[in-house]
C-alpha cells in the first residue's frame, strides 16, 4: 500500500505494553517475547514467541483502514478457501499467513481502547529482500504473483468487500490533488514546478484502467492488492519466492493494479529512495516477472486484459508519484518523511521511473505480447 521506508525500525515494547498484553489473548501458554517486525509504515507488526511457537501479532491502523471488522471479513473468507478441500494448490504450494484465533475462538480482538488486534501464521524458514539481484528472482516474485491470482480466482468477487474505497483508483488521487493544488501557497521552487508540469502533461491518461472497467473491457477480480517486493517472502537463500504476506488489502479490483504495482516495484533497481542513482525501468526484470506470471496465470489474461497491460505498467508509478506529490503539498500528513522536500523528491523519482517505461513501451508491449 505504501512504499517501503527509508528509516530505522520501532523500539521494543516492555512487557506491559498494550501489543503484549494483546498477545495474551490469542497464547494459551506463556509469552516469552513480543519484539517489533518488519519496518512497515501502516499497522503496528510483532512477533510474538511462546515456548513451542511464534506467531505474528498486528495491531490494524483504523485511521488508514476504517473498517478493520472487513479486512477480517475479506481475510477469513481467503483463509477459508484456500483451506478448502475443494482448491487445488499448485505445487509448490504459495505460503500465506492464515488467521489464528483468540482464546474465545474470535478472528480478532479489540482492547478496551478500541484498538483491533489479530495473530497470525509466522511463515518460518523465510526472508524478504531489499532489492532483486538477478532475473531468476524477479521470474520467482511474477510465479508467486501468478499463483496467487490462480488460488484466489475461485473466490466471487462479490464475496469481499472493499476494504480500503479509492485505492489504485488514479482519477480519485487526481482530484484530491487539484484540490490541494489550488490553494494558495508560497512561490514554486523549479523542482515543485517541473512535477507539477509532469502532472499537467499527463493528467488524461490517468483514468485509461477505470474507464476500461466502466465500459466492462476489464472486469474485478480478487486481488493482494499490495505486492510489492517487501510483501514477498523468499526461502533463506533468496533463490525461490515461497509466499506472500500484508494481505490488508485483498479485496476486489483489477489484477492489473497488482501486476502495474509489481512491476513499479520490483523493476525500479534503485529502490523507493533513489540510493545509487535516478530510478530507471529495468527491462530485463520486467521479462522475467511477466514470464514467471505468465506461466502460472496465463490462461487468465484475456485479448482485453493484455491490451491494457501497459498502461497499468505506466500507470502505476505515475499514481504513486501524484500521491507523493500530493502529501507534499499537503504538508506530509501521510507518508513519513526524515527530511522536509522528502516526498517532493519521492514523487520526481516516480516520475522518472515512468518516464523510464514510457521510453521503453514498443520493447514492453512486445513483452506482452508473449504472454498470448
Amino acid at each position: 500500500m505504501t512504499p517501503s521506508p527509508c528509516g530505522p525500525a520501532a523500539t521494543p515494547p516492555d512487557l506491559g505494553s498494550p501489543p503484549f498484553q494483546a498477545a495474551a489473548r490469542f497464547a494459551s501458554e506463556p509469552i516469552a517475547t513480543v519484539e517489533p517486525l518488519g519496518r512497515g509504515l501502516i499497522n503496528a507488526t510483532f512477533l510474538v514467541t511462546t515456548a513451542t511457537r511464534r506467531f505474528v501479532l498486528q495491531r490494524i491502523n483504523a485511521r488508514v483502514f476504517p473498517d478493520p471488522v472487513a479486512i477480517m471479513a475479506n481475510l477469513r473468507i481467503l483463509t477459508d478457501h484456500l483451506r478448502s478441500p475443494a482448491t487445488r494448490v499448485p505445487a509448490p504450494a504459495l505460503r500465506l499467513p492464515g488467521i489464528l484465533a483468540t482464546l474465545d475462538g474470535a478472528d480478532f480482538h479489540r482492547d478496551g481502547t478500541g484498538e483491533y488486534w489479530r495473530a497470525l501464521d509466522y511463515i518460518e524458514d523465510s526472508r524478504t529482500l531489499a532489492r532483486l539481484d538477478h532475473p531468476a528472482q524477479a521470474e520467482a516474485v511474477g510465479r508467486a504473483l501468478g499463483r496467487f491470482h490462480v488460488l484466489a480466482g475461485g473466490i466471487d468477487p462479490a464475496s469481499m468487500r472493499d476494504t480500503l474505497p479509492g485505492f489504485h483508483i488514479a482519477p480519485q488521487y487526481l482530484a484530491r490533488f487539484d484540490a490541494i493544488a489550488a490553494r494558495p501557497r508560497p512561490a514554486d521552487g523549479a523542482a515543485l514546478r517541473a512535477a507539477l508540469d509532469f502532472v499537467a502533461a499527463r493528467r488524461d491518461g490517468l483514468g485509461v484502467l477505470e474507464q476500461a472497467k466502466r465500459r466492462g473491457e476489464l472486469v474485478p477480480r480478487i486481488v493482494h492488492g499490495d505486492p510489492k517486493l517487501d510483501n514477498v517472502l523468499f526461502d533463506p537463500t533468496g533463490g525461490h519466492a515461497v509466499g506472500l504476506v500484508d494481505l490488508d488489502t485483498v479485496k476486489p479490483g483489477l489484477i492489473h493494479y497488482d501486476l502495474g504495482d509489481c512491476l513499479r516495484s520490483c523493476c525500479n533497481r534503485q529502490g523507493e529512495c533513489e540510493h545509487g542513482g535516478p530510478a530507471r525501468f529495468d527491462l530485463d526484470f520486467c521479462r522475467a516477472i511477466l514470464k514467471g506470471y505468465g506461466a502460472e496465470a496465463r490462461a487468465l489474461l484475456g485479448p482485453a486484459d493484455r491490451a491494457y497491460l501497459y498502461h497499468a505498467i505506466r500507470l502505476l508509478p505515475l499514481e504513486l508519484g501524484l500521491r507523493f506529490l500530493t502529501d507534499h503539498l499537503n504538508g506530509d500528513v501521510y507518508f513519513r518523511v526524515d527530511a522536509p522536500g522528502q516526498n517532493l523528491e519521492r514523487a520526481r523519482a516516480q516520475f522518472r521511473l515512468a518516464e523510464s517505461v514510457e521510453r521503453q513501451e514498443t520493447e514492453i508491449r512486445d513483452l506482452i505480447a508473449g504472454l498470448a
